[in-house]
């Protein structure tokens, strides 16, 4: 018996093949029937139980996809190769040419990239707003609209989506609300809120190791079977498939997601203050200051804190280029893009994972050049990390 974040209690036993405590690793790309009959009718997904082709789905898969369902309190689920993958095949399946999406227009570099380029080579419209502007957002809706699509927790300017008022107009105007949780995981169940899809990259806090990418989706088992229809689905016809050894240690990891994300908050929290305490610029949901903190709050699974990520702004990019390479050099982490690693990673968003946003569209929304965006990581010791912080910023002359 386990519990998903709202607190429900559900079970979900999974076992190997002969009794193995970890799943079996099924590495099989093909699977052979007994009876011709069965595999035409799993072909036309009128059976239960059967595998048919490892692009479709794969036992391992299953059982990594049955334990993100499980944990985001949705029907069912489906793992990708990324979470760019579980993006795409989630938009394309809503929506065909003349539909229309309404966006954050602070979210991750690559899926604004493929919402901005990509997308209106098929004749599918997206229109970016501030997804905190509720007014804005109702105003934005047309009569082809089928999507609004924000992160709950924003890349990277760590605004807070208002997951109930969007779902509300989400249902008024018969529209589906998908979330990227990927910043938010054990934190913020989406579903629980409005969400119709949830979507994940898993290279993150799911997996937490960074050793590999993949992504994931979550959604009712309507959405799911649509998915993979060998007929229409997006999943089956564009072939974004999880190999299953990774899906395998990604199980794995799973486990200990709720223990890693009560210290990457923890640790994010004990930084933030002391960021305020010097004076820094800095931004942090966790905080009352934080225009979304009270919005957050009221979605938050709180025992899981307000989560791992912080930014701090230093005017311009030459600064905090400057700030970053110290921070490397005294073991305070890694320069590197990607979050929710154990090791605290740091990075200049406008000019790494947002550079596809063009430079008078971040202005816009909002980024400074100078954003430094931390994932923070599982450091026993986060004075000792904050020491090490500090006394890079005083040999920049920051503080």
């Amino acid at each position: 018996m386990k519990k998903d974040p709202s607190g429900r209690i559900f079970e979900l036993k999974q076992f190997g093949e002969y009794g193995d405590v970890n799943p079996s690793v099924t590495d099989s790309a093909t699977y052979t029937f007994m009876q011709a009959k069965t595999m035409t009718d799993t072909f036309h997904g009128e059976t239960e139980g059967c595998f048919l082709y490892s692009r479709h789905w794969n036992p391992s898969n299953k059982y990594l996809a049955d334990a993100l369902a499980a944990m985001e309190g949705t029907e069912a689920g489906w793992v990708t190769a990324s979470g760019m993958g579980a993006i795409t095949t989630a938009l394309l399946q809503l929506c065909k040419s003349g539909d229309h999406i309404i966006s954050s227009m602070t979210t991750y570099g690559g899926t604004y990239a493929f919402m901005q380029n990509w997308l209106p080579r098929y004749n599918i419209a997206v229109t970016f707003i501030d997804i905190t502007d509720l007014q804005a957002v109702k105003a934005a809706i047309r009569p082809e609209t089928k999507v609004i699509y924000t992160e709950t927790m924003t890349n990277p300017l760590l605004q807070i989506s208002d997951l109930p008022a969007l779902s509300a107009i989400c249902k008024q105007h018969q529209i589906k609300l998908v979330v990227d949780n990927t910043f938010t995981p054990m934190m913020v169940a989406p579903v629980q809120h409005g969400a119709d899809v949830v979507v994940y990259s898993m290279t993150k806090f799911i997996n937490g190791k960074n050793d590999c990418v993949a992504g994931a989706i979550c959604g009712s088992n309507a959405f799911i079977n649509e998915l993979i229809d060998v007929n229409n689905g997006t999943a089956m016809l564009l072939g974004p498939v999880l190999d299953p050894l990774r899906s395998s240690n990604i199980l794995k990891n799973l486990h200990t997601l709720h223990i890693r994300m009560k210290q990457h908050s923890y640790n994010a929290m004990y930084l933030a203050e002391k960021f305020k305490e010097t004076g820094l610029k800095f931004n942090y949901p966790g905080l009352p200051e934080h225009k979304g903190h009270l919005t957050l709050k009221k979605m938050l699974n709180a025992q899981f804190g307000f989560g791992g990520m912080i930014s701090i702004d230093l005017g311009t990019a030459d600064k905090a280029n400057e700030l970053m390479e110290k921070m490397e050099l005294a073991d305070v982490g890694y320069l590197a893009v990607s979050l929710g690693y154990f090791k605290t990673l740091f990075s200049n968003s406008g000019k790494s994972t947002s550079s596809e946003v063009p430079e008078e569209i971040q202005r816009e929304m909002g980024l400074s050049e100078g954003l430094v965006r931390f994932s923070v990581g599982l450091d026993n010791d986060i004075e000792d990390t904050w020491q090490r912080i500090k006394a890079c910023l005083i040999e920049t002359k920051l503080i």
